[in-house]
């Protein structure tokens, strides 16, 4: 068993726990923070092992590692280091922006706004100048790609993610994410996976503009004062994340007070709790389990009578063109339900096939929550280098339905959207191409490709 010694909840950790989440390596939190003075025997052996005064640290069999990435390179698995020689060296690569431009450019920007260290306007700009250089050219690399090296999550995704985590949860409000919208859609899809999950819970991106979110500035001129007396042997910039964990964890804490309080408001049947004693769920279940549940953006809406869910049976299991298609046309409630048709904006800057499916598949994992209200096929039609992506979707209600959840618009706006006339030649036509995935595709002009569902 393998410990590491690590303040709870500790940014710099994250890499490491969620390395281990993909890897399946088993370790043990050591939640203490070192004094490192070796005033006494247990001090003087920490200090022995872990000569550079740095936390996390990380034993395992009297194998001694210091250094959050070496760390999470001991644990990470062979898949996230990436696969072959090549792969390697650009999981690395991007590793070693994450630590070597990302972070220290990163707590220069956010730490004064969070409170945690003096604000410095030359060192705040040429911050902001490094980041914002970065940003562009993740935005440009990620154009075609799901994740940053090869088709899979890998440590450069881990580092990279975590390396912006506090960015994208205190400085880039909306308007600043739409200028990078490749970045914004790669990071949410990293959060929102469950390994992710399991160790940063539900990632809360920055709402709103305020004073001090893109100038760097304090929003307000008193300063957190710097407990160093409790951690004055590490440096200056460990100090500084430590108190960042200790803001977080005041805001977590205060989170959960808030859900403890609506808990005890809400009435939970005795059967309900029975149930799930009864289903034995294991631990990632029961956490989401009682994670505080959403407003339903469709709560308000009437009950319908068209059931998705039979839909979907139907089209999976039945021919597409004699039994699926007039079953829909046949139960499809025109008030409860809207038809829309979709077109990438960008057809000249796809490249080659499978990359352009997998900014398809990666918008259908982004959009996960949407699938008990959505239903949609979208095909990438034409070759490598001249190919397009568009598709159909059914979605509950009369409105745009990413429009009403901000968990939802990492994509929808790198796509046109017209909504279609149930009753029209034109929108038959199109269903029935693009869920039957034969046709003429007369309105794009090129030969269909292949096709996912999202359903």
């Amino acid at each position: 068993m393998a410990t590491l010694y690590s303040p709870p909840d500790f940014w710099r950790s994250y890499p490491i726990l969620i390395s281990a989440q993909y890897s399946g390596a088993q370790i043990t939190m050591v939640p203490s923070l070192p004094d490192f003075k070796g005033e006494d025997s247990q001090e003087t052996d920490h200090l022995s092992k872990f000569p550079f005064r740095k936390v996390p640290a990380f034993e395992e069999n009297g194998f001694q590692i210091q250094e959050a990435t070496a760390i999470a390179n001991y644990v990470a698995g062979d898949v996230l280091r990436g696969a072959g020689p090549q792969d390697q060296a650009l999981v690395q690569q991007w590793v070693n922006l994450a630590e070597g431009e990302i972070i220290p450019s990163m707590t220069t920007w956010v730490y004064p706004i969070m409170g945690v260290a003096a604000y410095s306007d030359k060192a705040c700009e040429k911050a902001k100048e490094v980041l914002l250089g970065v940003l562009s050219v993740l935005n440009q690399h990620l154009l075609p790609r799901t994740f940053l090296v090869g088709d899979t999550v890998t440590l450069a995704d881990i580092s990279v993610a975590c390396a912006l985590l506090l960015l994208f949860t205190q400085v880039m409000e909306p308007s600043m994410r739409q200028l990078y919208l490749n970045v914004t859609r790669w990071f949410c899809t990293c959060v929102h996976q469950p390994q992710f999950r399991t160790v940063l819970g539900d990632v809360i991106l920055c709402k709103t503009a305020s004073p001090g979110k893109l100038d760097g500035k304090p929003a307000s001129t008193e300063i957190i004062k710097n407990q160093q007396q409790e951690v004055r042997s590490l440096s200056e910039v460990e100090v500084q994340q430590v108190e960042v964990h200790k803001q977080q964890e005041g805001v977590q804490q205060e989170g959960v007070q808030q859900v403890e309080q609506q808990q005890q408001e809400q009435q939970v049947e005795p059967q309900q709790q029975e149930q799930q004693q009864e289903d034995g769920l294991d631990p990632t279940e029961e956490a989401v389990a009682a994670e505080p549940k959403a407003k339903d953006p469709f709560a308000s809406l009437p009950k319908s009578t068209f059931v998705l869910d039979e839909f979907k049976r139907t089209y999976s299991n039945e021919d597409t063109l004699t039994v699926a298609l007039p079953y829909l046309w046949k139960k499809l409630d025109r008030e409860g339900w809207s038809l829309w048709y979709s077109e990438y904006k960008y057809p000249s800057e796809l490249g080659q096939v499978f990359m352009s499916c997998n900014l398809i598949t990666g918008m259908f994992q982004r959009l996960d929550r949407l699938r008990k209200h959505a239903f949609a096929s979208i095909a990438l039609l034409g070759t490598d280098g001249d190919s397009s992506i568009s598709g159909v979707w059914l979605l509950r209600g009369q409105q745009l339905a990413f429009e009403l959840c901000e968990d939802w618009q990492a994509d929808y706006e790198s796509y046109s959207w017209r909504k279609l006339d149930p009753e029209s030649e034109e929108t038959c036509t199109l269903v029935r191409e693009y869920l039957s995935w034969q046709g003429d595709f007369k309105h794009v002009g090129k030969s269909f490709n292949q096709a996912k569902i999202f359903k």
